[in-house]
């Protein structure tokens, strides 16, 4: 069966009618008879009989005409479907965060009240690589990217969030040794901050005592500003401890920092949305380090 001796059995089952039909379709009426006629040998059933000077279904054409305009409706929107699609997934960012959640959530509802129509997938598993910009965090990062266009690195001082009390109270800074017998909020240890600041307390010279872990960083912020426990906080991209009991001490030794890396893939037929949120993040780091 071909498509066109299908399109032409619906219409001439709606019409009811070969010459309105051949009409309709801008086709001779006897290409239109020897169209059906062969869709009937290729069948084997008969599928109009003639009422007068119409045509009707028969019951094999009745069966045919439910099963067929279904799917001949749904084909017919496939274009259209497909550019609609297309047109939502140019306007639609994916995002991969496995670092500074907190920092891209802002930047994202910044930049939606500017640009409402466009639309973020934000996933968290490092496995998926679906994405358009992927925001991932590292020690020491080694841009060996000979396209330094796709690919933006910012570095953050890590302080040490303690509650303010007489031990802590002259301190500005601090050595990490010291707090080796303390309790630490942290995230859970498959995020990427948890196995840096790990690394930290290693250097130091000792394992850290997590004595509350979540794979939130919202949650472990409100866990170190209810003093709970002390835990490292990223310079800018926690933002602001809200806490007058709570405060932060830099850390002299070990040297406390990380790379923050937003790397950019050009993997549509337009990247302009991609683009503006990409150059978008960048400046929207540049700001929160000033």
């Amino acid at each position: 069966m071909e498509l066109s001796q299908l399109r032409y059995f619906l219409d001439a089952a709606a019409t009811q009618h070969i010459t309105k039909s051949a009409q309709r379709l801008h086709i001779a009426q006897p290409a239109l008879t020897k169209s059906i006629h062969k869709l009937e040998e290729e069948l084997g059933v008969p599928l109009f009989m003639r009422k007068g000077r119409n045509i009707v279904l028969t019951q094999y054409g009745q069966y045919l005409n439910d099963k067929l305009s279904p799917l001949i409706n749904a084909l017919d929107t496939v274009s259209s479907d497909l550019a609609h699609m297309a047109e939502n997934e140019n306007h639609t960012v994916r995002l991969s965060v496995l670092a500074a959640s907190t920092i891209i959530t802002q930047a994202i509802i910044e930049y939606k009240k500017q640009y409402p129509n466009i639309n973020f997938h934000v996933l968290q598993n490092p496995e998926n690589e679906l994405f358009d910009i992927e925001i991932t965090t590292n020690l020491f990062y080694n841009n060996t990217d000979e396209n330094e266009d796709s690919r933006f690195i910012c570095t953050e001082k890590i302080f040490l969030a303690v509650p303010d009390i007489e031990k802590y109270k002259n301190k500005t800074s601090i050595n990490l040794d010291e707090v080796r017998d303390e309790g630490f909020i942290s995230l859970f240890g498959s995020k990427q901050l948890r196995n840096i600041c790990d690394k930290f307390c290693r250097h130091a010279g000792f394992e850290p005592n997590i004595i509350f872990e979540s794979d939130s960083p919202d949650a472990v912020k409100n866990m170190i500003g209810a003093n709970v426990g002390i835990g490292f906080w990223p310079e800018f991209s926690w933002g602001e401890i809200n806490n007058s009991n709570v405060k932060l001490l830099e850390i002299e030794n070990p040297i406390c920092r990380r790379d923050i890396i937003i790397t950019y893939k050009s993997i549509k037929s337009d990247t302009s949305c991609t683009s503006n949120f990409y150059n978008f993040l960048k400046e929207y780091f540049e700001q929160k380090k000033i």
